[in-house]
């Protein structure tokens, strides 16, 4: 009889069902995790690999305007060299961003005279501005009236860029603050935030910068 009683009292104990958890609980808690993921890749994503930049000033027209939105890399110089041509950002001695063009790269000879720009004693090809160039002939003046060196400075005709620098300048070579600035100068590559890669506003200039 008492071991019956024991097997009665344990099926009861067995068919018992565990406390019922609160759904509204565990959902709060989904939505808290989902939260907490996404804030870690914004973070990632916005301070450690991409950033948004806003053009300021027309020292890259014609290409690029003020008020227009881009996607900077800043992961792109950690795998691989910058290369001429490119567009970057980088940190301005005033405490800013700019954003430029690189012209030459380290241990690279640079001189600007005019509309012609010699890396190396040879002119190099400039398609992002040739328009503008072009369109200057026929006004009858120079695209460009800032050369590098400037006439009258100490030292030879053609300069070396220093070791994990770069030499840039504005498209709007008249009109762009840059290495042919003393302020500016070199730009030494922990002075660039990254590669200036995607334009995403305004919709109608939306695409790639570099193809």
């Amino acid at each position: 009889m008492m071991e019956r009683r024991e097997q009665e009292v344990s099926a009861e104990t067995e068919n018992v069902a565990a406390p019922a958890k609160n759904p509204v609980k565990k959902e709060a808690w989904e939505w808290i995790k989902a939260l907490l993921i996404a804030a870690v890749l914004v973070f990632l994503i916005r301070w450690l690999l991409f950033a948004p930049f806003i053009v300021e000033g027309p020292s890259m027209e014609p290409n690029f305007h003020t008020g227009e939105r881009l996607i900077v890399n800043k992961i792109k110089y950690k795998f691989s060299e910058p290369k001429r041509g490119e567009v970057i950002v980088l940190h301005a001695p005033e405490g800013i961003d700019y954003i430029k063009r690189i012209v030459a790269l380290p241990g690279e000879t640079i001189k600007v005279d005019g509309d012609k720009v010699y890396v190396n004693d040879k002119v190099i090809e400039e398609p992002y501005i040739k328009e503008a160039i072009d369109n200057a002939v026929k006004e009858g003046h120079a695209y460009n009236r800032r050369n590098f060196p400037e006439a009258g400075s100490e030292g030879t005709t053609e300069i070396k860029v220093p070791d994990k620098s770069v030499f840039v300048m504005g498209d709007n070579r008249s009109n762009s603050k840059d290495s042919r600035f003393a302020e500016v100068g070199f730009v030494s590559y922990d002075k660039i935030v990254g590669r200036a890669d995607l334009v995403f506003w305004p919709l109608n200039k939306a695409g790639f910068v570099h193809f």
